[in-house]
């Protein structure tokens, strides 16, 4: 007899990228926008700036006529192109808040807000607050700041 599963794939966040969790020998699912969320920060091509006519965006938006679907990853790419220092947190910020925007075009939620941190060297905490339906959903992404300073 197999059990019926609903819901995302469970990516947790880990020291070398995502993962999944298996829990009694399913995958663990999540009902939340944390998978969607990981993906869209941090699932793209590091090489991918955000710019519309970038050759270098994940290769799954050029099949993907509306602007809106393309998944931009910007977050990510700054995490490796800029330097590690406070400063550049309030664009981290915004850069999120660009990648995660879908969820509002697409009318899934109501809002977004992100905001940054740097709780180590070389390291930023990113928080995510989604509220849709009334609901608010709020995690945080820990990453590695990878850029040279």
């Amino acid at each position: 007899m197999t059990t019926a599963q609903q819901g995302d794939l469970l990516l947790r966040q880990t020291a070398d990228g995502g993962d999944i969790t298996v829990e009694d020998g399913y995958a663990a699912l999540t009902g939340t926008f944390e998978t969607a969320a990981y993906l869209s920060l941090f699932g793209g091509n590091d090489d991918d700036d955000g710019r519309l006519d970038n050759p270098r965006q994940w290769w799954g938006n050029f099949d993907e006529p509306d602007t809106n679907r393309q998944q931009r990853s910007e977050t990510q790419h700054l995490l490796i192109a800029l330097e590690p220092r406070p400063g550049n947190l309030r664009r981290v910020e915004d850069a999120a808040k660009r990648d995660l925007n879908w969820v509002i075009t697409e009318r899934a939620a109501s809002s977004v807000t992100a905001a940054a941190s740097m709780p180590g060297v070389n390291r930023v905490k990113i928080t995510i607050t989604i509220e849709a339906r009334g609901e608010r959903e709020q995690f945080a992404f820990f990453e590695n700041w990878e850029a040279s300073q």
